[in-house]
């Protein structure tokens, strides 16, 4: 794990152990502090104990789903206001309102690239991405 003094934390919630490398890689370059979780539960009890800056977070996984994680988050006074982006090949705009509805703050489509992450970080933790 980066252990920079003050980095900003992100937690990447996904069921797909290649997502959750890539997006862990991707984001580390970047100069965030990253965290990993393969579902919602999981995604959960990480976000009481670790208090992540920002959650990228999968439409598509067993048990509790991203909209479900998603919305569960933004009922938590103490989280609500943590920025959620969800992760799905799926682009419709059923989808994004959905994403919207369950409180998401944005929508990244995959299959995403460095620099598409990055930048999605940087806008919803207001940081400056490191090149």
């Amino acid at each position: 794990m980066n252990t920079q003094k003050g980095a900003t934390k992100v937690l990447v919630v996904d069921d797909s152990a290649t997502i959750r490398r890539s997006a862990e890689a991707f984001l580390r370059q970047g100069g965030y502090e990253v965290m990993l979780a393969e579902d919602g539960f999981a995604a959960l009890s990480k976000i009481a104990s670790q208090r992540p800056d920002l959650v990228f977070c999968d439409v598509m996984m067993p048990r509790l789903d991203g909209y479900q994680t998603c919305t569960i988050l933004k009922q938590s006074a103490d989280f609500a206001n943590i920025p959620v982006v969800m992760l799905s090949s799926k682009d419709g705009v059923f989808d994004k309102a959905r994403g919207k509805i369950a409180g998401a703050a944005s929508y990244l489509t995959k299959p995403f690239g460095k620099q598409d992450l990055l930048d999605a970080a940087a806008i919803w933790t207001k940081s400056v991405p490191e090149q």
